[in-house]
């Protein structure tokens, strides 16, 4: 069996596809499509949810609580979500995206039938703008404490010091938003970084932020995801033309067309545990 084809990369809310097998698993049953616009939770970092919808096939319906990833080995071993052992890519493994269903399969929906496969176009857009909103405040984040480096800790997507790729410890996209901690302990301090100045700062260090991202939403960015491959294994690149340079992040995610998709984009900073920053990015949409 083959990789799954996907299509969300282009926006694709809908499509078409054959049913390779209907499995039940500790999540429910899943239903596997050769080709889907779905775009499933990552097991290994799972910060965007899975897509919703519907599988349909004449007059028939299926509801697709979420989309998540699926794995099975040369082996045989089917397996969904938490329970795949590998990192998606290992050899050995075939990569597929599950439709995990809101109820048992119905009689119809068996492996070789065709069916059409239909996202939730609000959700999905929420869940874009969500995490478009996310990278553009990290982005924002590293550019507001880059003067409280003493070292190098590598650069982000344009070129400012990377406190997102040393500090970050988990992240949930929402619809119309996200909530990232970083950890500000031991290990960031003596990879030069000044906790105590930016706990002093917090405040400004915020506006800074929320301005940079005004600008960025004022300018009416393109944003878009470039793919190495058709299935769900390969690789995809957020891309956004901001006008300090073209930020390029690896994402499996989904993302908006163009930043005028935002009325505005604003963080909230709490250090009530000094040694844990959580951001919260808020998104409004356009009207």
């Amino acid at each position: 069996m083959p990789s799954t084809i996907v299509s969300f990369a282009d926006g694709s809310l809908t499509g078409d596809g054959v049913v390779t097998r209907v499995e039940t698993s500790p999540e429910g049953v899943v239903v596997v499509v050769d080709a889907s616009p779905f775009h499933p939770v990552d097991h290994t970092w799972p910060d965007q949810p899975g897509d919703s919808g519907e599988l349909i096939a004449g007059d028939a319906r299926a509801a697709v609580v979420e989309a998540v990833m699926a794995a099975s080995s040369d082996a045989g071993d089917f397996t969904v979500g938490n329970g795949i052992p590998v990192k998606r890519g290992a050899e050995g493994w075939t990569w597929l995206v599950g439709h995990r269903l809101a109820a048992e399969a119905p009689e119809w929906l068996v492996p070789g039938a065709a069916v059409t496969l239909s996202v939730d176009a609000a959700r999905r857009a929420g869940l874009s703008r969500g995490h478009t909103a996310c990278h553009l405040a990290s982005l924002a984040l590293d550019l507001a404490v880059a003067d409280l480096w003493r070292k190098d800790p590598g650069a982000d997507a344009l070129g400012n010091p990377d406190f997102e790729g040393r500090a970050n410890q988990s992240s949930r996209i929402d619809e119309d938003g996200a909530v990232d901690e970083y950890r500000l302990g031991k290990s960031l301090r003596r990879a030069g970084f000044d906790t105590e100045t930016f706990a002093a700062t917090l405040d400004a260090r915020a506006a800074r932020i929320n301005a940079q991202l005004a600008d960025w939403v004022a300018s009416g960015a393109s944003s878009r995801i470039e793919v190495e491959g058709p299935t769900i294994v390969d690789r995809r690149r957020w891309h956004c033309e901001l006008p300090e340079g073209e930020a390029v992040i690896l994402c499996g995610g989904t993302h908006v067309a163009s930043l005028s998709e935002f009325a505005s984009i604003v963080v909230t900073l709490d250090l009530s545990d000094p040694q844990l920053l959580v951001m919260t990015t808020t998104a409004v949409p356009a009207v």
